[in-house]
């Protein structure tokens, strides 16, 4: 049974002036030929931090992970670990560990050889080894399985044996590169609740990059929401979700509505919408606008409206299914409807972030 891990203890509550910086990166830059994939990025990740990079493929959250890692190194800018300026270190001597989408177990080796390898290679005694095993295997909910190989694990279970790997070690920083992009719906959502509560149990500063803007909001402490090479808004889940600062952040996060009107662009979520027909009033204090509905988009617990307005543009309204959708509730394409929101529930995106 997957439970919620609660609340992050004080360390991780998402404010990197709470904690000493784990990681501090100033001025970073990196080119791939022609194609610019980091674009001058200065960012402070708290200790003891669940900080995801999100943003599309291409918008540089790999290269500034691997960055960090050691397995690149930038044309310009600096690193620094703990206060440590890492910028010229090897991988090998950062006190860090990367989890791959991949996994990268070694298949001839058994769960608890896989766990175990750094562990060897650090010359921790045996009976030492065993013993964080254990624990690295009872922290993972995987007991009593260090006898198997990875074939024989599920693609769930051999993800936990790498994140157990990887944790065993105990670094400063785990960095996780879309780990969880190879599991099925269900079991990438078991995982993401399993990943945040091995975090706030060992306390380690997570930094965990993925595309999939549910699992950000899900599982993190702060985001970067990355696009092109830089860095368009840092905030918590909520901050960037109900008050995106860029076009860009709008319309990735979530389902976002961008409208023009006086020059300026307006961004409402559908959610926040009242979808309005016939004779039903305008709610008291609310932004109202008359338009056409032109599609309707049933998808499992809400129906989503695609309204063309009167006065130009469109706006796309989600309504909860909390009864069994009915056919003979008029709202079809065609419908003349009237779409209401509060004032405080619209927000201005800042001049020249517009569409």
């Amino acid at each position: 049974m997957i439970t919620d891990p609660g609340p992050a203890p004080p360390a991780a509550a998402g404010d990197p002036a709470a904690a000493a910086a784990a990681v501090h990166v100033s001025g970073l830059r990196k080119r791939y030929g022609d194609v610019v994939a980091l674009a001058g990025v200065d960012l402070d990740i708290g200790a003891g931090e669940f900080f995801t990079l999100l943003g599309p493929s291409g918008s540089g959250k790999t290269t500034l992970l691997r960055l960090i890692a050691g397995f690149e190194r930038p044309d310009a800018g600096r690193i620094e670990l703990g206060g440590a300026d890492v910028t010229r270190v090897p991988p090998y001597s950062r006190n860090v560990n990367t989890v791959f989408q991949d996994y990268a177990l070694f298949p001839h080796m058994t769960v608890a050889q896989n766990i175990e390898y750094g562990l060897r290679v650090r010359r921790v005694a045996k009976a030492d080894r065993r013993d964080k095993v254990d624990r690295a295997l009872e922290m993972v909910r995987l007991p009593g399985l260090g006898a198997r190989k990875p074939a024989q694990l599920s693609g769930g279970q051999r993800q936990r044996v790498a994140l157990a790997r990887a944790i065993v070690n105990e670094p400063e920083v785990l960095l996780l590169d879309e780990p969880l992009g190879a599991l099925d719906l269900k079991l990438r959502q078991e995982m993401q609740l399993e990943l945040l509560r091995v975090q706030r149990e060992v306390g380690i500063t997570f930094i965990y990059v993925t595309h999939d803007q549910e699992e950000a909001l899900t599982m993190s402490d702060r985001i970067a929401v990355l696009n092109q090479g830089s860095i368009e808004q840092i905030g918590g889940p909520v901050e960037v979700y109900e008050q995106p600062r860029t076009a860009f952040v709008a319309g990735f996060i979530g389902v976002s509505n961008l409208i023009e009107r006086d020059g300026h662009t307006i961004t409402v979520r559908p959610e926040k919408i009242t979808l309005l027909a016939g004779d039903e009033p305008d709610p008291a204090g609310t932004h109202v606008e008359p338009g056409k509905i032109r599609d309707v988009i049933y998808a499992g617990v809400l129906t989503r409206y695609v309204v063309d307005l009167d006065g130009g543009g469109e706006l796309v309204v989600s309504r909860q299914n909390t009864e069994a959708p009915s056919s003979g509730d008029g709202l079809g394409p065609g419908r003349q409807v009237r779409l209401a929101w509060r004032p405080e529930q619209a927000f201005t995106i800042p001049s020249g972030e517009g569409i």
